[in-house]
């Protein structure tokens, strides 16, 4: 497995191997992570992996300098599992210079549930995975890329960026690998003490509940209320527990019909959580 830090040094790696498989990360790998790394090899002649903590998704009150780096960890991690190559850029390979030019994405699909509550967020996503997207794909004329489905809105973002850039490069996205619990597996449950690792079950049990309720039918915005003040009762702070349709992440005319989904974010002490659930 090669380490390369610069972009000049990933085409050099990539040169003559064919059409590359991508997973970006932010490290802190769990086998979630590990999951669209073994996607990722049924799909590529080559497979990547990034591992980079992009400053630019982060809000001035977010976690950037404390998000865990486990990057030794990770590389072992990433070699078991048959990787070919680490592409782990530092802040100054990424951004020589300020990121002046950014991805501003439709505001109708991003600046809605997480794009509300961390606005800017899915710009420095945007942001960083074009840039990788032509680290990794530009002498290579395309390929495949491999996304968790815990992040729902973010690999609809994703998608929607590459349709309309034309890029070409195949999204797949990948559900949601969760511990025997059902607790989504996230770099972020490293926060959660054992006592809150319990506890945090109750958010995907919460999306369960309102989309049960929501297949019964009644309003939507009563019904979503009711998820939040359940959750709240359990000594969380949700910012959203939401149902919308899987096409654009709108609000449904009638949510006994079409595809859905019900997404959630909320606190549990100072960790903040995502989940969501498709029916």
């Amino acid at each position: 497995m090669q380490i390369v830090h610069t972009i000049a040094d990933l085409r050099a790696a990539l040169a003559g191997r064919g059409r590359p498989a991508f997973v970006p990360t932010m490290g802190n790998l769990h086998e979630g992570h590990l999951s669209l790394v073994r996607q990722a090899r049924q799909h590529g002649d080559v497979t990547v992996a990034s591992i980079f903590v992009n400053r630019l998704q982060f809000l001035p009150h977010e976690d950037f300098d404390s998000y865990p780096r486990t990057f030794d960890a990770d590389c072992a991690k990433l070699q078991a599992e048959g990787c070919d190559i680490v592409f782990a850029p530092r802040e100054k390979d990424l951004y020589p210079e300020p990121q002046t030019f950014k991805v501003q994405p439709d505001a109708q699909l991003a600046d809605i549930l997480e794009g509300h509550f961390r606005p800017g967020f899915f710009t420095g996503v945007c942001t960083v995975v074009m840039k990788l997207f032509q680290a990794v794909f530009a002498t290579t004329g395309g390929g495949t890329a491999v996304f968790g489905q815990k992040d729902y809105q973010q690999l609809m973002v994703i998608r929607r960026m590459v349709q309309q850039f034309a890029l070409p490069i195949e999204i797949i996205g990948c559900a949601t690998a969760r511990a025997d619990s059902g607790l989504a597996l996230s770099s972020r449950n490293g926060y959660l003490s054992d006592e809150q690792r319990v506890q945090a079950m109750a958010l995907s049990q919460a999306l369960k509940a309102l989309a049960d309720a929501a297949r019964l039918g009644g309003n939507l915005a009563d019904l979503e209320a009711q998820a939040m003040a359940a959750l709240r009762a359990k000594g969380w702070e949700p910012d959203y527990l939401s149902v919308r349709q899987r096409s654009d992440l709108q609000a449904p005319a009638d949510a006994r019909s079409g595809d859905l989904v019900a997404l959630g974010a909320a606190r549990l002490g100072s960790t903040r959580l995502i989940d969501n659930l498709e029916f």
